[in-house]
C-alpha cells in the first residue's frame, strides 16, 4: 500500500437470525474477533478482489441500524480512527478490536443493551485504502455486495457457533445499501417523512429539510436538530370535524418520530411562535405562554387523555376574569416515563404542588383550542 492519505470505506455484515433467536451476545472478545475478521477478509477478497490491497478493521461488535445510522456515523468513525492508529503492514494488513475485561477499546463501539433484541445484528467493517485504489473499491462494493454479498460457509457456521443462535441469513452490504434497506423499511410503515429528515442529517447535515408528517405535523431540519410544530397550535390551525380525536392522533404520531429520533440520536425541538423551544428533555416537550398572575387563582394542572394513549398533554392553568381558564403551558409527554417528569418540571416552574387533574377527554376551548374547565377542579 502506497503511502498516500486513507481514504474509508464503510461496510457492515448483516446477520439475520428467525424470530424469537437472537443472541445475547453483543461482542466479541479479542480473540474471536480476530478469527471472524480472518473468515471476512477471505470473504471479501473472493467478492471484490481488489479488497485484498486494503487495510480491513473489522469491530467485534453487533449494532442495530439505528445505533449505526446516527449523524457523524460514530461508530464507524471510532472503527476508522483505532484502525489508523495500528501501523501499515501489521497483522498482514487486517486490523479486529473485541473486548477486553469485558469492554469495547472505546465507548461508540459499546452496543446499547436497548436495541439488542433485533432480528438483525449488524457488524461494522472499515477498509481503508488510498485514493486511486479507494476510487475501484467504492465501485465494486455498491456493484457487487448488494447482488451477491453472502457471506461464505465458513463465516457463516462460525458465527453460528460462537453466538450459539440458528442464522437465516449472513450477508455483506456497503453502508449505502444499509441506508437504502432502512429507508424501505421506514416507507413501509408510512414513516417515510421521518426518512427524509434522517437522510438530511446523515448525508447531508449542513442542508435544511422541511417536511409534513402523514398526518399533516409539520416537520424541519436544521442545524443539527428536527424542529416540530406545537401539537396545540398544529390543533388550532386544524379543520378536522372531530378535533379531539385528531389532537390524539397527532399526538400519537409525535411519538412514534419522537422515539425513532431518538434511537437514531438526532435532538427534537419545539418550534414556537417566538422562536425554538427547548430539546425534548426527559422524554416530554414543554411550551409556555406566560407567568402566573397573583390576581387570578392558583394554577392547577390538567392531563388531557384519549383512549388507548393515556395521557397526552397536560396544560398549566389558572381561573381568571368570570371563571374563564388563563393557559400558562402545555406539555407533551412522548414516552410513559415522561409523565412524572413533566408535571414535576411544570409544578416547579409555578410554584405548585405536583398535582394532577385528570380530565378523562380531551378539553377544547369554546374556539376548539387545547384549553382547560372553566368550572373549579376538586
Amino acid at each position: 500500500m502506497d503511502s498516500s492519505p486513507l481514504l474509508a470505506l464503510p461496510v457492515v455484515l448483516a446477520i439475520e437470525s428467525g424470530a424469537g433467536d437472537a443472541s445475547r451476545r453483543s461482542t466479541l472478545t479479542r480473540d474471536e474477533a480476530a478469527e471472524l475478521a480472518a473468515h471476512i477478509a477471505a470473504d471479501l477478497q473472493a467478492l471484490v478482489p481488489a479488497a485484498t490491497d486494503a487495510r480491513l478493521a473489522v469491530a467485534g461488535a453487533l449494532f442495530d441500524a439505528v445505533e449505526l445510522l446516527r449523524p457523524g456515523f460514530p461508530v464507524w468513525a471510532t472503527l476508522d480512527e483505532l484502525a489508523r492508529r495500528v501501523p501499515r503492514g501489521h497483522l498482514e494488513n487486517v486490523v479486529a478490536f473485541g473486548t477486553h475485561e469485558g469492554r469495547m477499546p472505546a465507548q461508540p463501539l459499546e452496543p446499547e443493551a436497548a436495541y439488542a433484541d433485533g432480528p438483525m445484528r449488524l457488524l461494522p467493517i472499515t477498509l481503508l485504502a488510498p485514493e486511486p485504489l479507494a476510487t475501484t473499491l467504492t465501485e465494486q462494493l455498491e456493484l457487487d455486495l448488494v447482488g451477491r454479498g453472502e457471506a461464505g460457509q465458513r463465516t457463516a457456521d462460525w458465527l453460528i457457533r460462537t453466538l450459539g443462535v440458528p442464522l437465516e441469513h449472513v450477508r455483506y452490504l456497503s453502508r449505502n445499501d444499509l441506508l437504502a434497506l432502512t429507508c424501505v423499511q421506514y416507507e413501509h410503515v408510512n414513516l417515510a417523512p421521518l426518512w427524509n429528515l434522517l437522510e438530511t442529517a446523515l448525508l447531508t447535515p449542513y442542508r435544511e429539510e422541511a417536511t409534513l408528517s402523514a398526518r399533516g405535523l409539520p416537520l424541519r431540519y436544521v442545524e443539527g436538530a428536527v424542529l416540530v410544530q406545537s401539537p396545540a397550535q398544529w390543533l388550532a390551525e386544524s379543520h378536522d370535524a372531530d378535533r379531539a380525536h385528531a389532537f390524539a392522533g397527532i399526538v400519537f404520531e409525535l411519538r412514534q418520530y419522537a422515539a425513532l429520533l431518538d434511537a437514531h440520536a438526532l435532538p427534537l425541538r419545539l418550534a414556537t411562535a417566538g422562536g425554538v423551544g427547548a430539546q425534548a428533555r426527559d422524554g416530554y416537550l414543554l411550551e409556555t405562554f406566560g407567568a402566573a398572575d397573583a390576581a387570578y387563582e392558583p394554577p392547577v394542572l390538567v392531563a388531557h387523555e384519549a383512549p388507548g394513549l393515556g395521557v397526552v398533554a397536560v396544560t398549566a392553568a389558572q381561573r381568571g376574569d368570570g371563571g374563564h381558564a388563563r393557559v400558562l403551558a402545555h406539555g407533551y409527554p412522548l414516552q410513559p416515563r415522561a409523565l412524572g417528569a413533566l408535571v414535576s418540571a411544570l409544578a416547579e416552574q409555578f410554584g405548585i404542588a405536583p398535582d394532577l387533574h385528570a380530565l378523562g377527554r380531551i378539553q377544547l376551548d369554546a374556539d376548539g383550542r387545547l384549553g382547560a374547565p372553566d368550572t373549579p377542579l376538586h
